[in-house]
């Protein structure tokens, strides 16, 4: 009885870390996240209403009061962008050569290319430190250096772009949905992202785990419909997926990578 009791609280620790990050959660992606029942996340939620945490509405909760911090796994992403960052790696072709940007998802793609001949062009400085295949080569697009992200972005970067061209790209991005396209926090990557697309003659795909998915930011690399493919992970919202779908892009949704 010990066993059950520790794995439904751990499941409720972990339940109330999403929701301090997310702010609001449904009933549907917290089944999904934890692989239990609808029934078993609506008394977890309930455990938690009673405490005075969250206030529960129809289909899921919303945090309605500050709790102490919980240091665990669900406080970040790193499982959903391995997951992605993993199948996108499998879309790669030996000789491909590849556009990457300064997400922190699509840097994780270069750790998955083995056994191809594959060169990435990146405006991500990190790509330097990053563990590769020995037949992956990196090119770095050089340009004015901005941190913490060690961004290479200005038109020193955007000029080399402009000399080159990609077969496909894999790029990350802050927020993705139909109506307003995909779209990014900073100004100086707008138009690194946007080149990059116009530069890749092949595959487009932008990788994103499901905080970004429905998500608005200040600007626009590209409209949605200009994309060929997202792969986000399970708990995306669904409505705005068929949204991204009705514009031709096929949409992957991936489990969790649980070890990496």
């Amino acid at each position: 009885m010990k066993v059950n009791y520790d794995i439904v609280n751990e499941r409720r620790k972990n339940i109330m870390a999403l929701i301090q990050k997310l702010g609001e959660v449904s009933v549907h992606m917290l089944s999904n996240e934890f692989n239990v029942s609808n029934l078993t996340i609506r008394r977890d939620l309930q455990y938690w209403e009673d405490r005075g945490a969250i206030i529960r509405n129809h289909g899921g909760a919303k945090l309605i009061q500050s709790m102490v911090n919980l240091e665990n796994d669900y406080l970040t992403n790193d499982k959903y962008k391995h997951a992605i960052a993993k199948y996108a790696a499998q879309l790669v072709n030996d000789g491909d050569t590849i556009f990457i940007n300064t997400s922190s998802t699509a840097l994780l793609t270069i750790q998955y290319i083995v056994n191809k001949r594959v060169t990435v062009i990146t405006n991500n400085a990190k790509a330097v430190n990053i563990k590769h295949d020995p037949q992956v080569t990196i090119v770095l697009t050089g340009g004015e250096l901005r941190t913490p992200k060690e961004a290479m972005v200005g038109d020193f970067a955007l000029n080399n772009l402009k000399k080159v061209s990609a077969t496909k790209c894999f790029l990350g991005c802050s927020g993705i949905n139909a109506k307003d396209g995909i779209t990014t926090a900073i100004m100086s990557e707008t138009s690194i992202n946007e080149t990059m697309i116009e530069r890749t003659s092949g595959l487009k795909v932008i990788l994103c785990d499901y905080t970004k998915v429905k998500t608005k930011h200040s600007f626009i690399s590209s409209s949605t419909s200009q994309i060929d493919c997202l792969i986000t992970d399970i708990n995306a919202d669904e409505e705005e997926i068929e949204k991204i779908k009705q514009l031709n892009v096929e949409v992957i949704k991936l489990k969790p990578l649980l070890k990496f």
